[in-house]
């Protein structure tokens, strides 16, 4: 499992997915949560602007991170 440190209170969830480079572009992370494919706190959640906050843990792909 990676970790991202936060820098502020959170990261839109699309965001965090090209930050990471687990996707290629902005359109792909939004198409990736809404077919289902990321799993956020261990449930799949469909919100692209969800916020990310320190403590959570996001999945996607077989990757993890745990945001510091």
């Amino acid at each position: 499992m990676q970790t991202f440190t936060l820098e502020g209170d959170f990261i839109p969830m699309i965001q965090l997915l090209k930050v990471l480079n687990w996707v290629e572009h902005g359109g792909m992370a939004q198409r990736v949560v809404e077919d289902g494919l990321v799993k956020y706190n261990g449930a799949v959640d469909l919100r692209k602007r969800l916020k990310v906050k320190k403590g959570d843990v996001v999945e996607f792909d077989g990757l993890t991170v745990k945001i510091v």
